[in-house]
């Protein structure tokens, strides 16, 4: 293979992008100030970051020397400072990216959300870089709130940290809650514990949830909205939580809870 980064990888442009022959020159320029790869490597470079109000966008070169055509499902990328500290994460649907050629080099736009900072960051104005965050197989794991570690025997503890790993796999950016238990006190009232998955590389709060609770008949026996001020679900974990319906707004007597689920109210 030659040194030459150009004789690598050829400039692949999507069929939609509308290059004009300066903008052509402009991207073979940047290809040509990059360090060549080594055979059957895969590299993402930052070319431009351009910031606006709600969002700011990332053009890299996406680089590929692997000997067979390359298509991508999702990307996950990570924007990275002057000390190599992550400042945003975010997952890509790479869908609309299309097949990328053998030894090619893509110019490509990322936008990401100002949601996507990490707490206490800000967009670099200089000396950034971009990379893929490599994923670990079964990275998705437990995480328990202070509250709950007291309150579980190391028992409990792992039996729930197995059952997160047993679960599916959960798609990117995916949110979705698993019911635990349900039960009703001797006061009437019905409590429910229940997993808050996570799919996504970013933390999300949550600072109300809708809940609907269904029995084994199908009888929806409480609904209601539960105010939980900012509760925060890390990236890539379940979370187990509790709530408490009243029994004023219990809906059914002596539900049957052999089998039940729950999910946000409909309409």
């Amino acid at each position: 293979m030659t040194t030459s980064t150009a004789d690598q990888t050829a400039l692949s442009f999507h069929p939609s992008w509308e290059v004009s022959k300066q903008e052509h020159y402009v991207y073979q320029y940047h290809l040509l100030q990059l360090d060549p790869l080594e055979e059957s490597q895969l590299s993402i470079s930052g070319l431009k970051l351009e910031a606006y109000d709600d969002f700011f966008s990332i053009t890299s070169f996406i680089r590929s020397t692997v000997s067979k055509p390359l298509q991508f499902e999702m990307l996950q990328l990570l924007l990275l400072d002057e000390n190599q500290e992550v400042v945003a994460r975010e997952t890509f649907d790479m869908e609309h990216f299309g097949e990328l050629p053998p030894n090619t080099a893509r110019p490509w736009r990322f936008l990401f959300g100002m949601d996507t900072l990490l707490e206490g960051k800000e967009i670099p104005a200089d000396s950034w870089t971009i990379a893929f965050e490599l994923k670990k197989k079964n990275e998705h794991v437990l995480d328990l709130d202070p509250s709950w570690k007291e309150g579980l025997t190391p028992e409990q503890t792992k039996h729930l940290e197995q059952m997160v790993l047993d679960l599916p796999p959960m798609g990117a950016n995916e949110l979705n809650m698993m019911g635990l238990e349900a039960a009703l006190s001797p006061a009437g009232d019905l409590k429910i514990s229940l997993l808050i998955r996570n799919g996504s590389l970013n933390n999300v709060k949550l600072e109300q949830i809708p809940l609907t609770v269904e029995d084994a008949a199908g009888d929806i026996v409480a609904n209601g909205l539960f105010k939980t001020e900012g509760l925060e679900v890390k990236g890539n974990t379940s979370k187990p939580w509790s709530f408490v319906f009243p029994k004023d707004i219990i809906r059914k007597e002596n539900p049957d809870f052999t089998t039940w689920r729950l999910y946000p109210p409909q309409g």
